[in-house]
């Protein structure tokens, strides 16, 4: 009997965009049908940034199907140096483009087309994993995707809009980009203004707040560390009114990244990591 997991590494599309972009599956191939884990990656982040990849190779072993996408704009390029370098793709990037790829995904692992085997996936039991923003946006895929059965935010965003002055605003809409600095490659990363304007054109598909208190339905686990450096905790605290039957778990001494760095050359978990990953499989085996 296997116990080692493997990993399958594929490559999706989207009718919304020509972006083709990559995602991997781990799991331990031993025939049963396990449940999925869907991680997505926030702002500036990749799916192999990191400890990601040890994440993958640990959940695998705790018996669930574990993957992760590279979201299509988020500055990587298929077979490309495994970094941000695609600045344009990524200055064009939006919510509901994300949106819509984390729903390419659920298509494709679905599909007879899948690498995973069905014998192999028990697609019924699909959870979403979310780090920073991609903790906003597995709330939002969780609410409007029947298919979702449990969610999880790791220092996860409560709000779109993080909070832009009004004078930022008319300077960037009179300049049409916006520029943010990578602090670990010092790229000067642009922001084009059209991610405002598809904020405003999907308002209510993109209401963080509104989503939660009315339309999730699914069992979800509010994940912080008290020392969360960029997201603060208190946006862990509003979820948690918003949507009271939550599971809330801070974590005392833990920072945004949860202890990992790029790049990472360790095989084990760092031990903030580790205990977000024990506390998060705890709650799946609850609720799936």
């Amino acid at each position: 009997m296997p116990t080692q997991p493997i990993r399958l590494d594929f490559l999706l599309s989207s009718t919304r965009h020509s972006r083709p972009f990559a995602a991997d599956a781990q799991y331990v191939p031993d025939g049963q049908p396990k449940p999925v884990v869907v991680f997505v990656h926030g702002f500036k982040g990749f799916k192999d940034w990191g400890h990601f990849n040890v994440l993958a190779e640990w959940f695998a072993g705790q018996g669930f199907v574990f993957v992760k996408l590279n979201l299509s704009h988020n500055g990587l390029v298929v077979d490309g140096t495994g970094d941000l370098e695609d600045l344009e793709a990524f200055g064009q990037n939006n919510f509901s483009l994300e949106l819509d790829d984390i729903g390419a995904l659920l298509d494709y692992l679905e599909s007879p087309d899948s690498v995973v085997p069905a014998s192999e996936i028990n697609f019924s039991r699909l959870a979403l994993i979310g780090h920073s923003r991609g903790g906003g946006l597995v709330l939002l895929k969780a609410a409007e995707d029947a298919r979702v059965t449990a969610v999880a935010t790791w220092a996860g965003i409560n709000n779109i809009d993080p909070g832009w002055t009004d004078e930022l605003m008319q300077q960037w809409q009179q300049q049409g980009v916006y520029h943010v600095e990578n602090s670990r490659t010092k790229q000067q990363l642009p922001l084009y203004y059209q991610i405002v304007e598809d904020y405003h054109t999907n308002r209510l598909r993109l209401d963080i707040p509104h989503n939660v208190r009315r339309h999730l339905r699914k069992p979800l686990l509010i994940l912080h560390g008290d020392q969360d450096e960029t997201v603060s905790v208190q946006r862990a605290h509003e979820l948690k009114i918003w949507k009271p039957d939550a599971e809330l778990v801070v974590l005392p001494g833990v920072t945004h990244n949860f202890g990992g760095g790029h790049p990472y050359s360790a095989s084990e978990l760092p031990t903030q990591a580790q205990q977000a990953a024990e506390a998060t499989v705890a709650f799946l085996r609850r609720v799936l």
